[in-house]
């Protein structure tokens, strides 16, 4: 709607900032002022109204909200959130509920730097009373994927508009006048309209439909009461959407898969697990699903890969939907973990909501771990449950070793800061620790420690404190032996950043041996003023015959190093951190890691399938470290000729691709590749480039890896296969089967690779066309792939064109894609540095566009290219937002990088010309 001149001038009188924060403000708001809400009202129950107008040209929400407060402490004002919302001050009202007078109200200030409402009643309100403050507004229906916002996608070449919400974390405010911190929990009532050819959801079902008077051919779908939530967690959407019912038997609860019309084909995956991993949690927490439903929805834009809002879980596209021809292998796990992740929320994060986002990982951290357990549930054969030492903790572990790290709690106060949480520190390290939690606690204790947990504080807030409280309670009762509580041990995990490496250092004559502790660094800051100790509680187990029990030992805080008696005989290994259930890597002496190579080579089974992963990751990176010479983890690498399982290799991959990227550009990458073709060959030998029928998850997932590295590495039969499947596709373009499907990133990119124009023109093409989200993924990655400078550009440009058909939220994978092709990277940092503005228009977070610069610049090893990022950063200073810290850890980054080169390009080199 346009808004009249009287309008405008009211809103324009009340508003003390018009204007975005200046950095000054910024600083001032994170060094001090209050960007809390005052808690002397708090909300009881909301009631709000919404009607999108899904019109071009006027995409606009016209919306009511009344919510009930209690005062609990006598006050002269009402603060609360607000932003992007056009609303008139005289249409505001605030009621007295006991005597049900309206109170009047002298001032109406909106402070645009805090996304303040604050409202100035003429008489105070009183402790112990309710009072109900009700406004009209109008809000945009933005696409921006924030707030209440709108989407869109093409049916039968109509372009179809939807409204629908994402509220985490700081948005709800721009959906609806609201009280927007995660403690002030209330009860909401929805009621959303819509044309009566569009369909409309929330989280909880719908009460009745009732025509809206003044519009005909729109309804009212008013929708029950919820239980108290988060505004965070509030979700609606109306559009012209289908869904489809969970089969019956497979939960108690109903179950429905929301999607466009034309990819409903593509929901019973998800309808079947969905409800599956629902009952395995009811079952694990021994706490039943509180709500009457669960709605799960497939959007093609989404901020994150899914939004647990309670009862209304959304997803983007390629994190719910699976097609049978068209999705792979990787596709259906990424489904059933996000899937599991999401519905881990619904007790971890809604029935039980961190009090304040400095404790996200008690959200993040759980659902990250959880994620794995129900996987594991409906798709046993995944290998789920080993899988999270390559996902997450060897993952994390390359931001954990940054200066520039956090610690997992940290406090945070605005937008920007708490916008910066959701990292891997949150998610990934939040279930490192507490999957190294369950195992010194036991599952039994474990379990029942989280229900009691769940059980104390739901439906309400909860500090980490709470959580080491029920743990701590449920260990005495099972009297499980630990040194002392939870909290004092794992408070050394939460609340500093990093993470130690244990040194062992074994003394042979007596089978003692040396413990210590320090923290692993990347890269040293001599100039650091931080004074924390680094130690940490640490939970020691080790063995030397993994077919005998495991060893175990504590090593405390106060506690530098500690002797261990009897580690092993003499004339053989020992392994600390059996299947690297411990935050930490390991060190050893030089006789103790010369033993673990003979092994491997001479008998690689004898040591565990995930100690083998621990070994190639811990080696190569203290190597990288210059903690230990480069021959060891090289020379461990040899006996890789004979390993054929995935997880171990994956980690061998993933730390030769740091060596990779140091060479890529030198005059010495032929020899490291020729090393790492030596190596690849005999796996892509084994698991050949054709999947068979009955190939295991796993082995097709080795599969895709060695593929993935033989075309990588120029092996002619990788790429001859590749190039001539994507012949045989161009060919017959309308055929689904013709190129393997778990291989088609690869065929794709290594056909795009080696050909021109045609190629590529036919891969954005068969992009275009997808109606598979997973498969257009897969072809947007193979369009970065091209060796033409002039189309990786173009690529770049299109990226931020809403007319080029590349959606706004695939724009930051085109960005991360193309800088990692190593023509494509400089072409992608001076992108960045060229048109930085207009990334931070079109991105809808800047952690996108850090993202970006993190992968552009992760191979960055020259001290101009350090330079290049420190001008980078100083040009947009005042602007940098959530970005800040990861353009710092970018920074830390490439300044190892330098050193690295210095100290070890020559030395790694030396290795491989004296072992051909």
């Amino acid at each position: 709607m346009t808004l009249s001149p009287y309008l405008l001038f009211i809103v324009a009188v009340v508003t003390v900032s018009t204007t975005a924060a200046t950095s000054a403000t910024k600083r001032v708001g994170r060094s001090g002022e209050d960007l809390r809400l005052p808690r002397d009202i708090l909300p009881r129950s909301y009631e709000v109204t919404l009607l999108p107008i899904l019109i071009e040209g006027n995409f606009t929400t016209e919306g009511y909200v009344s919510i009930s407060v209690d005062c609990i402490q006598s006050t002269n004002n009402i603060t609360l959130h607000i932003a992007d919302i056009i609303f008139n001050p005289v249409d505001i009202e605030l009621t007295d509920l006991a005597t049900e007078q309206l109170i009047s109200i002298s001032s109406v200030v909106e402070d645009k730097v805090r996304q303040f409402l604050i409202l100035t009643p003429n008489a105070q309100l009183l402790a112990g009373r309710q009072y109900r403050l009700s406004m009209a507004f109008t809000s945009i229906l933005n696409n921006e994927l924030r707030g209440f916002y709108r989407s869109s996608y093409n049916e039968n070449a109509t372009t179809k508009y939807m409204a629908v919400s994402q509220m985490q974390p700081t948005d709800a405010r721009r959906a609806f006048p609201c009280f927007d911190e995660p403690n002030m929990k209330a009860n909401f009532t929805m009621k959303l309209g819509r044309l009566t050819t569009q369909l409309s959801t929330s989280n909880m079902p719908v009460k009745e439909t009732t025509p809206i008077a003044d519009r005909p051919g729109y309804v009212w779908d008013l929708f029950e009461t919820s239980l108290p939530v988060s505004t965070y967690l509030v979700g609606m959407m109306v559009s012209e959407f289908t869904f489809i019912d969970s089969p019956a038997g497979l939960s108690t609860t109903p179950f429905r898969i929301w999607t466009r019309p034309e990819a409903v084909s593509q929901a019973e995956y998800a309808s079947r697990i969905g409800p599956q991993v629902l009952s395995f949690y009811e079952d694990y927490f021994q706490i039943a699903f509180p709500l009457p439903k669960q709605d799960m929805v497939a959007l093609k834009d989404l901020s994150f890969g899914g939004m647990e809002n309670w009862g209304m879980i959304t997803y983007r596209e390629t994190a719910l939907l699976f097609d049978p021809v068209k999705s792979s292998e990787s596709d259906k796990q990424r489904v059933v973990t996000v899937v599991a992740h999401e519905l881990a929320h619904q007790w971890f994060g809604d029935l039980v909501t961190m009090d304040w986002w400095s404790e996200l990982w008690l959200n993040e951290g759980f659902a990250s771990y959880m994620e794995y357990l129900g996987a594991n549930y409906v798709e046993p054969e995944f290998g789920l449950i080993e899988q999270i030492v390559i996902n997450d903790i060897q993952d994390v572990f390359g931001v954990d070793a940054l200066e520039s790290s956090h610690p997992i709690s940290v406090e945070v106060n605005d937008p920007n800061e708490i916008n910066e949480l959701f990292d891997d520190i949150s998610y990934a390290k939040g279930a490192s620790i507490i999957r190294m939690l369950n195992k010194f606690l036991g599952e039994q204790s474990f379990r029942a420690g989280l229900t009691n947990y769940l059980n104390g504080r739901k439906y309400s807030n909860a500090v980490a404190d709470d959580l080491w409280s029920a743990l701590t309670a449920q260990a005495i009762a099972d009297n499980v032996n630990l040194p002392v509580d939870v909290r004092t041990i794992m408070n050394t995990w939460t609340l500093k950043m990093g993470y130690p490496i244990v040194t062992v250092t074994r003394d042979y004559a007596t089978s003692a041996a040396t413990v210590s502790q320090e923290r692993f660094l990347l890269r040293s800051n001599p100039d650091s003023t931080d004074e924390t100790v680094y130690r940490w509680w640490i939970p020691l187990t080790y063995t030397s015959d993994f077919s005998q029990p495991q060893k175990s030992s504590w090593m405390a805080f106060e506690q530098p190093a500690i002797q261990i008696s009897n580690v092993g005989a003499s004339n053989r290994w020992v392994i600390f951190n059996v299947d690297q259930v411990g935050y930490y890597r390991v060190n050893y002496d030089d006789a103790n890691w010369n033993m673990i190579i003979a092994q491997l080579l001479l008998d690689y089974q004898q040591i565990s399938l995930i100690n083998r992963a621990q070994l190639l990751d811990d080696s190569l990176n203290i190597a990288r470290v210059n903690a230990l010479p480069y021959a060891f983890p090289l020379e461990l690498t040899q006996y890789l000729t004979k390993e054929q399982d995935y997880i171990p290799w994956t980690s061998a991959l993933n730390g030769l691709s740091y060596l990779d990227l140091m060479y890529i550009r030198t005059t010495g990458y032929g020899e490291f590749k020729g090393y790492l073709t030596k190596l690849v060959t005999p796996l892509y030998d084994y698991v050949k480039f054709n999947d068979t029928v009955g190939d295991s998850h796993l082995l097709i997932y080795t599969r895709v890896t060695a593929v993935t590295w033989a075309c990588k590495l120029d092996i002619g039969d990788c790429v001859s296969n590749s190039v001539n499947f994507y012949q045989a596709w161009m060919n017959d373009p309308t055929n689904p089967t013709i190129v393997p499907v778990n291989q088609k990133a690869t065929i794709t990119c290594t056909a795009i690779a080696n050909g021109g124009d045609p190629e590529w023109d036919f891969a954005f093409q068969r992009y275009l066309d997808s109606n598979v989200a997973a498969e257009s993924s897969k072809l947007l990655f193979g369009l970065s792939c091209s060796t033409d400078p002039l189309t990786l550009q173009k690529l770049l440009e299109w990226s931020l064109d809403p007319t080029s058909g590349i959606r706004r939220n695939d724009a930051s994978s085109v960005f991360i894609n193309v800088g990692s092709n190593p023509i494509g990277r400089d072409l992608t940092f001076d992108f960045i540095q060229n048109r930085w503005s207009d990334m931070v228009a079109y991105f809808p977070s800047l952690y996108d566009l850090a993202r970006i610069v993190d992968s552009v610049s992760e191979g960055f090893n020259t001290p101009a290219e350090v330079e290049e990022l420190k001008q980078l950063q100083a040009d947009h200073a005042d602007e940098l937002g959530t970005a800040a810290r990861a353009i710092d850890q970018s920074i830390e980054r490439s300044e190892s990088n330098v050193e690295w080169m210095s100290l070890h390009y020559q030395e790694v080199l030396d290795w491989i010309q004296q072992n051909p």
